[in-house]
């Protein structure tokens, strides 16, 4: 086991499994401080050969409850201009991990906390999980990429009503609308977030890259671009000695007795 830490912000792994901990009290407000710890520490993630799969966790009571509003409240157009980049780069950092990452919401996952877990590969949630996208209410957007990652998966027209009316979704309607994949009860959420990405730590580690890439690339541009982007990927992969020895442990033993290397 092994951690690196800072004030707010804990990258823990253990066993392949990287949690990073948010840990400001009281709500987990996301501060400017917050999102360059953030930013570090999902650096270290996919940096880390010993991490294959990453939880992001805010705790037992909640996820995160939003960007710090204090700490945004006095800032001219100017200044957050200069910031924006950011409080963006923070939650990509996050999305662009290549490896499997899932969030483990708990409580309250608000503004930029509903942001953080949107950069998540697949979020489970407890059954009295809360989430959304408030900040019109504040005058103001979503700034980390709700805009956008949200759109993209609950659609146009159902994120616009979210973002639009700034109100609050439980967990039975993010999960009907495909705003999270799977609701346990709060005791279990870290415990079942772990489970999820244990099933990655002996896969083939370039392979879920490639995979991630291709998808996530993919969504973004047309689909004949999309299937250029798979193509270099698949292609990319057969560079690697995992795929060798995947497809000669499938014809010798079958399906699912590979044993990866990460090479």
């Amino acid at each position: 086991m092994s951690d690196i830490s800072s004030e707010f912000v804990k990258l823990t792994v253990e066993d392949g499994i990287g949690t990073i901990r948010l840990d400001r009290p009281k709500m987990n407000a996301i501060s400017f401080q917050v999102q360059a710890e953030l930013l570090a520490v999902a650096t270290e993630a996919a940096a880390n050969d010993d991490v294959r799969a990453v939880v992001v966790y805010g705790g037992e009571k909640l996820f995160a409850a939003g960007n710090d509003v204090k700490e945004m409240a006095g800032l001219s157009y100017s200044e957050m201009a200069k910031r924006v980049a950011g409080v963006q780069a923070a939650v990509t950092a996050v999305a662009e991990i290549p490896k499997p990452v899932v969030a483990a919401v708990t409580g309250y996952a608000l503004g930029g906390g509903c942001e953080l877990a949107l950069a998540a590969d697949y979020r489970i949630a407890a059954d009295d999980a809360t989430f959304g996208q408030p900040e019109v209410l504040l005058g103001i957007i979503p700034g980390a990429g709700g805009t956008q990652r949200l759109a993209r998966l609950v659609g146009p027209s159902t994120a616009k009503d979210l973002i639009f009316s700034g109100r609050f979704v439980k967990a039975d309607e993010a999960l009907a609308i495909g705003l999270v994949d799977r609701l346990v009860p709060a005791a279990s959420v870290y415990e079942e977030a772990i489970a999820w990405a244990s099933q990655f730590k002996k896969a083939a580690p370039y392979a879920l890259a490639a995979a991630k890439t291709a998808i996530d690339k993919g969504l973004g541009v047309d689909l004949a671009t999309g299937l250029a982007i798979e193509q270099q990927q698949f292609a990319g992969v057969f560079a690697t000695q995992d795929s060798q020895t995947g497809m000669t442990s499938f014809l010798e033993n079958g399906p699912g007795k590979a044993n990866f290397e990460g090479k």
